[in-house]
């Protein structure tokens, strides 16, 4: 299974983050280390850093390497640089929830912390932040655990499922989201596979999902993303489990661009589509997928591959990060709390109220 951490707090209060550059997979696994937040942000804008969830317990430290830089501040201005270091971060991806999230969880902790203890020293405001963080982190990994075995159920006896983009545990401190359930099948000694769409642009399925599942032992087939509708048709995939970077009231999601088309494919073939998400990529304050930010990535990363040039010189590129699946083509979200079948506005409300 998963002999890796895909990021780690390194020391105390004046320690540092250690992460995987997954943008060096699976050619090379190299670890690398932020030390102050300007280096995280970079980190996170260039996908070296990337998952929402991993993206969240990022963010988390990152106001830990912001709070480094508050030694001589007194603690009602330790509290505004906090702040200011957090809104700087939010900059980076902005369809990923857990980001936001994380960032408004640590800037409510450090509030907390100076309005109760408004003579404390400056370090222990640091201990209380690195605290927090950390609570992100084991949280998200007891998250990802949950998640496989609510979803579990999903993969059944000698089939096949289908995944897009990268949902394991380079997306997450744990062993993922949509990839959670098939490491969970894998420890109860279910026989299946995985088909793993290559994910254009940046190949996140064919880089690191099937470099994931070879690393577990696992039966994994890389597929061109334009193929998932010829296995389906013939039969060879049972299900369709993915990941999801911010999740509407009413269960519209967002996730890699190329989803929402395997949603269509999936119901016109009766195949079961499964969103795999914790509570945190939820974004109740949004109605629906109409409203999620999609992110608009550079052109190069379409015009290019591999610094070889693809496409002619001035045209035109359209390059959105994501798109948005509707709830009606999901048959169900899983959650480290349970399971919502067929996802509505009522059944999520209850959903989180019942948790």
């Amino acid at each position: 299974m998963k002999n890796f951490k895909t990021l780690q707090w390194i020391g105390d209060t004046d320690g540092f983050l250690e992460f995987i550059d997954q943008r060096k997979l699976p050619a090379r696994f190299i670890t690398a280390q932020c030390k102050t937040v300007e280096r995280l942000f970079e980190a996170i804008k260039t996908l070296a850093i990337r998952g929402a969830p991993a993206i969240g317990v990022a963010a988390g430290f990152g106001i830990c390497l912001a709070a480094q830089q508050t030694g001589k501040l007194k603690l009602s201005d330790a509290v505004k640089h906090i702040e200011q270091k957090a809104d700087f971060l939010s900059k980076t991806r902005p369809t990923a929830a857990n980001l936001f999230w994380a960032l408004e969880r640590m800037k409510k902790t450090a509030r907390k912390f100076a309005l109760e203890n408004p003579g404390a020293a400056v370090n222990d405001f640091k201990k209380s932040l690195l605290n927090e963080a950390q609570k992100i982190y084991d949280e998200d990994v007891g998250m990802c655990r949950k998640i496989g075995i609510n979803g579990e159920r999903f993969i059944s006896e000698g089939g096949a499922v289908l995944t897009h983009c990268n949902a394991g545990a380079l997306a997450t401190a744990g062993d993922g989201t949509a990839l959670a359930p098939v490491f969970e099948a894998q420890k109860r000694g279910k026989k299946f596979r995985v088909y793993v769409d290559e994910t254009r642009p940046l190949l996140q399925g064919a880089r690191l999902t099937a470099w994931e599942l070879k690393q577990a032992g696992i039966d994994v087939t890389l597929i061109c993303d334009n193929m998932a509708g010829a296995l389906m048709r013939q039969g060879k995939i049972n299900a369709v489990i993915v990941g999801a970077d911010r999740i509407a009231a009413n269960g519209d999601a967002a996730n890699k661009i190329g989803t929402y088309t395997l949603s269509i494919l999936a119901k016109s073939h009766n195949v079961p589509f499964y969103v795999a998400a914790p509570s945190s990529t939820f974004d109740l304050k949004l109605k629906n997928g109409d409203q999620i930010p999609i992110e608009q990535r550079k052109p190069d990363e379409i015009l290019s591959f591999m610094n070889v040039r693809i496409a002619p010189q001035a045209v035109k590129v359209y390059n959105p990060a994501f798109d948005v699946t509707p709830a009606e083509n999901i048959t169900a979200i899983i959650t480290e709390k349970g399971v919502v079948h067929k996802p509505t506005a009522e059944k999520i409300r209850k959903h989180f109220k019942q948790a």
